[in-house]
């Protein structure tokens, strides 16, 4: 029997909590609300996600002031250690998972040691950050990687760093390009990475077009690694969620929002709660009908074969010793009898008996 497929839904607050604690839970109780299996946060210190001169993005110059810098904007979007430890703590008593994005290694080293949260989630602007992917690796916990913005090669790289990570301990060997390639394809790295990394498929565009999503990527990632596939998503609407899991997405991250019209960068391109509830919803009910490869009656169809399929009747009044022939024999529904896949072979038979017009023929 084929194992079910397991679909968790991770619904992203990211810093849509504008640097409000009320607002982040709030948001931890339309996650939960909505169904989703865990709530995830951002995790940064600013001054170490970015220089003074970072510039913003094209969406977060359209969505936030365009005169403040990259590095006030992000200030203003921290969440103090207090606000983590309080809403990992409000998560526990809702019953969610916490989750939450490092975005430098002393944020990594929080969310990992002070925490303890179980999966930690890399971003696409960190699948060359090696530092940060090896120190993930090396804290011995499932991580999903995000793949926005990259290639397949530079997804192979990533996946050497974390598989050396995973093998290696901080002092046992000195990290290169050469060792995490070794670790890569040895039989420890690739089982150590079979166990614990998920790839998500993204678009890091806000929001992203539809034609650059190209969720046959999951079908690529899934054959060239041989790793669990998800998908990160940015599109408007729930549409692409719904068919990334039809596709075999186990993992669907989307941005949410209390209200799309709130100032700050990710606000336009989340969900608000409806249309959250609505795509869990339709995820839950698509993974359901994914079903299994066997094909065959349901115990539902099964009580509807004598309705719907049809069995060979007389066409007219049919004598005893009668030949069955084209003319007084046909298909109609008419509940259980014989199926008129046995029509040719009947051709010729002689009736044993009498038969009235619309009568079920029996052999």
């Amino acid at each position: 029997m084929q194992k079910k497929q397991c679909i968790s839904v991770i619904a992203e607050a990211g810093v849509n909590h504008n640097g409000d604690l009320g607002m982040a839970r709030e948001l931890i109780d339309v996650a939960v609300e909505a169904g989703a299996d865990a709530v995830k946060f951002q995790t940064f210190k600013a001054e170490k996600l970015v220089n003074s001169n970072a510039p913003k993005a094209d969406y977060q110059k359209s969505t936030s002031n365009r005169q403040e810098s990259q590095l006030e904007m992000l200030k203003r979007l921290e969440l103090s250690e207090e606000a983590h430890q309080a809403l990992i703590e409000y998560c526990r008593q809702r019953g969610i998972e916490f989750l939450s994005t490092p975005f430098d290694l002393d944020s990594l080293h929080f969310l990992v040691s002070e925490l303890d949260i179980p999966r930690i989630k890399i971003s696409s602007g960190d699948i060359t950050n090696a530092p940060l992917l090896l120190k993930a690796a090396q804290a011995r916990k499932p991580i999903i990687l995000s793949t926005g913005m990259s290639t397949l090669g530079e997804i192979e790289r990533a996946l050497g760093v974390l598989a050396f990570g995973y093998i290696h301990s901080e002092s046992h060997r000195k990290p290169s390009l050469a060792a995490f390639e070794q670790a890569l394809f040895s039989e420890a790295g690739y089982t150590a990475l079979l166990k614990n990394v998920v790839l998500l498929h993204c678009t890091t565009e806000y929001p992203a077009p539809f034609n650059e999503v190209n969720l046959r990527v999951i079908e690529t990632l899934r054959k060239a690694f041989g790793l669990p596939v998800g998908l990160s998503d940015h599109t408007p609407g729930i549409a692409i969620p719904i068919a990334a899991v039809a596709l075999g997405a186990v993992i669907i991250e989307k941005h949410f929002t209390l209200d799309r019209n709130l100032p700050g960068p990710d606000h336009k391109a989340s969900l608000e709660p409806g249309e959250l509830i609505s795509m869990i919803r339709s995820i839950r009910q698509v993974k359901e009908a994914l079903g299994t490869e066997i094909k065959g009656p349901t115990s539902s169809e099964i009580k509807n074969r004598a309705v719907a399929r049809k069995c060979l009747v007389a066409a007219r009044r049919i004598m005893k010793g009668e030949p069955f022939t084209p003319e007084n024999l046909t298909v109609k529904r008419a509940g259980e009898g014989v199926s008129p896949i046995n029509y040719w072979n009947c051709l010729g038979m002689i009736a044993e008996r009498n038969y009235e017009e619309d009568e079920k023929v029996k052999l």
